[in-house]
């Protein structure tokens, strides 16, 4: 049996183009695997707290090896709480909106207090280490306007900071297989929009079959 972390980032639930073609890939990959655990974590529904200066010197103080104080020891025992649904997982899977070229603030947010050394990576004379056990995600991403086609006002290369940073940190915390699925101009007219929706769902899928 296989767990699955199924994240989403977006707080339009019903509304939200990336979770309703999450919930198509979910809902195949249920009936593919009966018997595997999914674990949905709503980004908008934790109690994120500030990383503030007991969180920051317990940071500093693991990288010296330094005791913790009581205060500093349950600010950490809190990031270590956060970050145990994506170290329990076998896979993942990942809803996210593009905002303001890159991804939710709240998302931001959560893997800033999680990525930390000897919880999501590790750190050595050798370099970095992933350290989840997930070596499989889908991430599915929502955009408003076209990134793709040569007369887009807004080229990829340029305005898209969403996907390359989530590969990037789902890399660099150990998952090595990411597969994406983009659902694009959901801004361009209802007709465009389920147009694209459909498309998408379509992938996940396809994806799901085999994930």
């Amino acid at each position: 049996m296989s767990k699955v972390l199924y994240v989403e980032a977006s707080p339009r639930k019903q509304r939200s183009a990336s979770i309703e073609v999450c919930e198509a890939f979910i809902e195949t990959y249920r009936s593919k695997n009966p018997s595997d655990e999914i674990e949905k974590l709503d980004v908008w529904s934790l109690d994120l707290p500030t990383f503030g200066e007991a969180a920051l010197d317990a940071k500093y103080a693991g990288l010296s090896g330094t005791p913790l104080t009581n205060e500093q020891a349950s600010a950490w025992e809190t990031i270590r709480r956060l970050a145990a649904p994506f170290l329990n997982a076998d896979k993942m899977v990942f809803a996210v909106p593009l905002w303001n070229s890159s991804i939710p603030y709240r998302f931001k947010h959560l893997i800033d207090l999680i990525t930390q050394k000897d919880i999501l990576f590790s750190f050595d004379e050798r370099g970095f280490g992933g350290l989840v056990k997930a070596k499989r995600a889908v991430v599915v991403y929502a955009r408003g306007l076209d990134y793709f086609s040569d007369s887009s006002i807004t080229p990829r290369d340029s305005y898209d900071l969403q996907s390359p940073y989530m590969d990037l940190w789902l890399r660099f915390i150990g998952v090595s297989d990411i597969r994406e699925i983009a659902v694009e101009k959901t801004l361009l007219g209802s007709e465009v929009d389920l147009e694209t929706r459909t498309e998408g769902k379509r992938r996940a899928v396809e994806l799901a079959r085999d994930f």
